[in-house]
């Protein structure tokens, strides 16, 4: 059984065993609000070359390094920042053009080598950078484009409903709204690559990461196994079912990439948090709650107000939270443990109730509808363990609006009854005497004086 650390700390509890079968990893459920290159505003590889703004050479793009090599040993012309650059065909396109019309030293600085030496053997080379204002603004329109691009793309593709793929880890189907296969990949695998609307190229995305499992190779640490079996058993008992949020090949998945020039998803969160740090104006007058988009017990559905997911749970499954609580007289502790307990049991397609297993959590909420076991729980010593304070997902938003029983503040001192307390070892206390640190600094001080 899991333990030793509280429920409350988004923990990497290990195992948690019940009624032989187990949860060996932490499960979540999909995220709330992350190109070969570091940058993501680098555009897929296309079939249209990049030219040379001085001469007739051109390049296929997945090969530009050749090209920027070419520029710099034929012409001495070095672009700054161009992983930074949205669309380097176009780029190169538009300063050809410039160049043609003016000279180029017009637009770029003149780094002259070896300056302090023979004037034969110094050289000038020429910087393009965005320092120049023509230079900048070119940037960011295609920056701009970029993005329009890439949210016109994910529009597409979050109304698309043509969708058809397996699941990488169970080979299940899913067709219609490529939705349903994300959520089903976090919550029955506990991998989440991120809500379906924070994806973009989400097929391209797909293939990626299932080229790497056939490679045989665990999508977080990278290492690869000698066969199926050994991989899947890693990425499980490590719980590596996730991505590596290091390997940048994945940033131009992510539309939060896309979204200021020059800066990854690390940088757009890191001036988050330092804005949040160095903010010193106390007027709360404007804050605003997010919504808690908690998860219903029985389905997908997800509420954003604590009303809503229990009026859901009334009316959609005959389920009433609130009720229970008033009933049974369940204080807060109790509510969390039954919860999880509830949350453990359809995840492991159960019946909570009378606790008959099923093949699928189909067919185990099917059978808790037609028998009436909706409201129907069992002996309370069968979910009011220690065990289930430990959360069945680690993101469970739903264990954050639950509240103590209607008691009024003078609950509070019993409220401690409901916390397990681990009780000093005091079997010999003689030994702990003669033994302890304050007897012995005791003892030196006495010495010493």
């Amino acid at each position: 059984k899991a333990g030793g650390k509280s429920w409350a700390a988004n923990s990497d509890y290990t195992a948690i065993n019940e009624y032989s079968d187990s949860i060996l990893e932490p499960l979540s459920f999909p995220d709330q609000p992350a190109d070969t290159s570091s940058a993501p505003g680098v555009q897929c590889p296309g079939s249209e070359p990049l030219v040379c703004l001085f001469c007739s050479e051109s390049i296929p793009l997945p090969q530009k390094d050749v090209l920027l090599r070419h520029l710099l040993m034929e012409h001495k012309l070095v672009i700054a920042d161009v992983k930074l650059i949205a669309d380097l065909r176009k780029y190169l396109l538009y300063w050809k053009g410039r160049f043609l019309e003016q000279p180029v030293t017009d637009f770029c600085s003149v780094i002259k080598t070896n300056s302090t030496g023979p004037v034969e053997k110094q050289e000038d080379y020429f910087l393009l950078c965005d320092v120049l204002p023509e230079d900048r603004v070119l940037r960011e329109k295609l920056q701009q484009k970029r993005l329009e691009e890439v949210l016109e793309q994910q529009q597409k593709e979050r109304d698309d409903c043509s969708f058809h793929r397996l699941c990488m880890f169970c080979s299940e189907e899913f067709t219609g709204n490529r939705s349903s296969l994300l959520n089903h990949m976090a919550r029955e695998h506990s991998f989440s690559i991120g809500l379906p609307d924070n994806i973009v190229y989400c097929s391209e995305f797909l293939d990626t990461l299932q080229d790497k499992l056939d490679s045989l190779q665990c999508l977080y640490c990278e290492k690869t196994f000698r066969d199926k079996t050994t991989l899947k058993d890693h990425m499980r008992k490590k719980a590596h079912r996730r991505i590596n949020a290091k390997n940048h090949e994945y940033d131009r998945f992510y539309v939060i990439n896309y979204l200021e020039l020059g800066k990854t998803w690390e940088e757009v969160q890191s001036e988050d948090d330092r804005e949040l740090a160095d903010d010193e104006d106390d007027d709360w007058s404007d804050w605003q709650a997010h919504p808690v988009s908690a998860v219903c017990l029985f389905c997908d559905h997800q509420s954003e107000t604590l009303e809503q997911i229990y009026a859901h749970m009334k009316e959609a499954h005959g389920f009433d939270l609130h009720h229970l609580k008033t009933e049974l007289n369940l204080k807060f502790y109790q509510q969390v443990k039954l919860v999880n307990f509830i949350r453990r049991q359809i995840h492991q397609s159960r019946c909570y109730s009378c606790m008959r297993t099923f093949d699928c959590r189909a067919d185990a909420l099917r059978h808790i509808t037609t028998e009436g076991h909706v409201m129907k729980l069992p002996e309370m010593s069968a979910w009011d363990q220690p065990q289930y304070y430990f959360p069945t997902y680690e993101n469970d938003a739903l264990l954050c609006t639950l509240s103590d029983s209607e008691e009024g503040d003078g609950d509070e001192e019993h409220r401690g009854e409901e916390i397990p307390v681990i009780a000093e070892d005091i079997s010999n206390l003689r030994a702990l005497k003669q033994s302890s640190v304050l007897k012995q600094l005791l003892k030196e001080r006495g010495g010493s004086s």
